[in-house]
């Protein structure tokens, strides 16, 4: 089998596709920077408190990819056989599931904010700055979490402009808004880390109400209605829940594993989740391109099965594993040329600048299996429905190795920081070899009813 497929309409559909999310998600890691170099100048302990907030909003946010992904592994198989009313009940079970989990986040974090902030760290000032940035944002919950969801739908049947625009809107909005709010201008109070959470909700609602006036109004693909809001899902309840909620699951470990990471990081000092933050952005600046190529594959794949071509979607998932380690090679020279300026940006102490330095190193080496790892699991893998194996995979790895190797280097072990990181990002060398044996198997093509 050859490794690249010579087809230019293949790289067409797929730079169409990526090109949208890749702009969106520099977009998201704009305005992420943006907010941190911010809240930098106020010094770590803002920093720090917005960041570990943050890192609970983003479990939340994490299911919301998870719950859209699943649903779009069956929206864009369902594109490809041209069911529109299968894919109207897909979106409708998606969004009914969104209600639940948005409201379970919203009256956890609105009961006990400290308490909260208290898992992830000890320090009195950096809960106390967290616990005001996680109630102003529990609005978000509902705004950003329908707008994420509904994004990845629409991606899924063509639709990658939408999300963008909406991103772009919300993009300028947050940035200046969090300059008011943050610092006080314009006769505005002075409101620190409030400020920031207050500037990110006005955005949300920009964003959402772009995103689901969209779906809701314009949309000719699922043509969703508010009429269908009430239609029965029945039929396709079983098939979700086989496809959909694997993905759910997968991605909600993914998140509580995250969070447990960063519970360790919480625990080790400020120092290290200041680091932390500096070079997740970096992170983030240096793979934008795989997070669109990675949604990307998932929908190329979906609408090739659904057209009942096996064959040629095997070998387009060989071409996107090979684009994911081509972008790992170019991410991991990005990082270590842009680490020493980007770490420059804020307003640190040298203790945190060295450690910076240190997990970016360690984060050079990361991102060349985490680029393939990601194309496999939240692309190919899952658009040809195996969700039930990477969903073993994220348990796995991620709680059976990263997150107590990572514990004890840090807080047993007392290892250099780069040693810290590599444990607590383990799971991502492992997965991308599990995931290229799978790949190669064929067994990651499932099968979904043609019955309507």
């Amino acid at each position: 089998m050859q490794i690249f497929v010579k087809n230019r309409s293949f790289y067409r559909k797929m730079a169409a596709l990526a090109l949208p999310i890749a702009a969106q998600q520099l977009i998201t890691v704009g305005v992420n920077m943006a907010d941190n170099v911010m809240l930098g100048q106020l010094g770590e302990v803002p920093m720090s408190g917005a960041t570990l907030a943050n890192n609970f909003i983003n479990i939340f946010q994490i299911m919301c990819m998870g719950l859209g992904m699943g649903a779009s592994v069956l929206t864009s198989r369902f594109f490809g056989m041209k069911d529109r009313n299968r894919m109207k009940k897909t979106v409708n079970l998606m969004l009914r599931t969104q209600l639940v989990i948005a409201s379970l986040f919203a009256m956890t974090t609105a009961i006990m904010p400290a308490g909260i902030m208290g898992i992830y760290s000890t320090d009195s000032a950096v809960i106390a700055a967290g616990s005001g940035y996680l109630l102003i944002s529990i609005p978000c919950y509902y705004l950003n979490g329908y707008a994420v969801t509904s994004s990845l739908v629409l991606r899924s049947v063509g639709k990658a402009t939408i999300p963008l625009l909406s991103s772009v809107c919300s993009f300028f909005i947050n940035i200046f808004c969090n300059w008011v709010f943050i610092f006080g201008h314009f006769g505005a109070p002075a409101m620190g880390v409030n400020g920031a959470a207050l500037g990110t909700l006005i955005a949300r609602v920009v964003e959402f109400s772009v995103t689901m006036g969209y779906l809701f109004f314009k949309d000719q693909n699922i043509q969703l209605r508010f009429r269908d809001l009430t239609m029965s899902t029945k039929e396709i309840r079983r098939e979700y829940i086989n496809i959909s909620i694997p993905v759910l699951v997968s991605d909600t470990l993914l998140g509580l594993g995250n969070s447990a990471v960063s519970i360790v990081m919480g625990h080790i000092g400020s120092s290290f989740v200041a680091a932390n933050a500096i070079t997740t952005v970096t992170m983030q600046l240096a793979t934008v391109v795989i997070q669109g190529i990675s949604q990307a594959s998932c929908t190329i794949t979906g609408i090739t099965l659904g057209e009942g071509k096996t064959k040629q979607a095997q070998e387009q998932g060989v071409t996107f594993a090979a684009i994911g380690f081509l972008i790992g090679c170019v991410g991991c020279v990005l990082i270590l040329a842009l680490s020493d300026t980007v770490i420059g940006l804020y307003k640190i102490t040298e203790e945190t600048a060295a450690l910076a330095r240190q997990l970016m190193h360690a984060l050079a080496i990361v991102v060349l299996f985490q680029t393939t790892n990601s194309i496999l699991t939240k692309g190919v893998l899952r658009g040809g429905g195996d969700t039930k194996f990477l969903m073993v995979a994220d348990i796995l790895f991620l709680w059976v190795c990263s997150v107590p190797l990572g514990a004890l280097a840090g807080l047993v072990w007392h290892l250099p920081g780069f040693w810290i990181y590599i444990l607590l990002k383990i799971d991502q060398f492992i997965k991308a070899f599990w995931c290229l044996f799978r790949l190669r198997s064929g067994k990651w093509i499932k099968k979904i009813s043609n019955t309507r």
